[in-house]
């Protein structure tokens, strides 16, 4: 159940219009990274979870948070949309107005009527695919955490693009919030390990045995890079705590494939008697 306050969580307010950054700020509102993704994924996580407790109600309570970030961006491209000119204008035809009036996102004014919408920067919609809701909370708390970094990134960038104070001010709020949200999914991490709930690797649940060697802790080189061993990655205690890194040349251990034909009824180009044969001389020696 859901409820909702008309206050905002915090002033979105700009001391005036700027269509320009209005398309610029869709991005932390529709792009892979904004608020819809983080709002939508922590919500479905919660939903999702069947670990009743305090891990559930964390996800929701930050996903519904989330929701009030989402209104407050909303609520800045609009105010950033008032007195948007409908068409250029006809005494300025200077290159730098004809320049600044190509910033803006025409779907502003088109399709939403003077209003935000679910959409990134270029105009491509928001989407589900975004959002990952897996079901194990190790794995999901690391992207969310990386989901945090990368949104606060963004801010502050855009905070860099712009002069307005007010609009400064929401994304100072906003980056600030993100600060504490990526401390919290590690602390979470943190906290299912004091749980007992260990998460390495991801899922811990399947037998370790399973697994082939040693390449569980081997650093693979497959880059004539003279530096790429040369890191805590490549040696010394692992981070499972149940063996230690090493480094190893990659190195080919099965045979080059030569698939059969294809079928005939959809007409790929026909192999030649040399590739036959020597798909049957491999097929004899296994």
């Amino acid at each position: 159940m859901f409820t909702h306050t008309h206050a905002l969580q915090y002033e979105a307010k700009p001391d005036g219009p700027d269509p320009d950054f209005a398309r610029k700020m869709q991005e932390i509102l529709g792009g892979q990274w904004g608020e819809m993704t983080v709002a939508t994924q922590y919500l479905l996580q919660g939903w999702n979870c069947r670990l009743p407790g305090k891990y559930k109600d964390m996800l929701l309570s930050i996903g519904t948070e989330e929701l009030a970030h989402v209104e407050m961006i909303i609520t800045m491209i609009d105010r950033l949309l008032d007195h948007a000119p409908l068409k250029p204008d006809a005494a300025d035809r200077t290159k730098e107005a004809a320049a600044g009036y190509g910033q803006h996102n025409p779907q502003h004014l088109i399709q939403n009527g003077q209003a935000a919408s679910y959409m990134d920067s270029m105009g491509n919609p928001w989407t589900g695919a975004y959002v990952t809701a897996s079901g194990n909370l190790y794995a999901d708390f690391m992207y969310n955490a990386t989901a945090e970094m990368q949104g606060r990134l963004q801010v502050a960038r855009l905070y860099n693009m712009t002069d307005d104070p007010g609009v400064k001010d929401m994304l100072r709020f906003l980056i600030t919030r993100d600060h504490m949200h990526q401390q919290q999914w590690l602390a979470a991490v943190e906290q299912l390990k004091e749980d007992g709930i260990e998460g390495l690797p991801v899922p811990e649940a399947f037998p370790l045995d399973e697994e082939i060697g040693d390449l569980g802790y081997t650093f693979i080189q497959a880059s004539d890079g003279p530096e790429a061993a040369n890191g805590r990655w490549a040696s010394g205690p692992s981070i499972d705590g149940r063996s230690e890194f090493r480094a190893a040349a990659i190195e080919a251990t099965a045979d080059a494939p030569v698939l059969p034909p294809g079928d005939p009824r959809l007409y790929s180009t026909p192999q030649t008697e040399a590739h036959t044969m020597l798909q049957k001389a491999k097929d004899l020696l296994k």
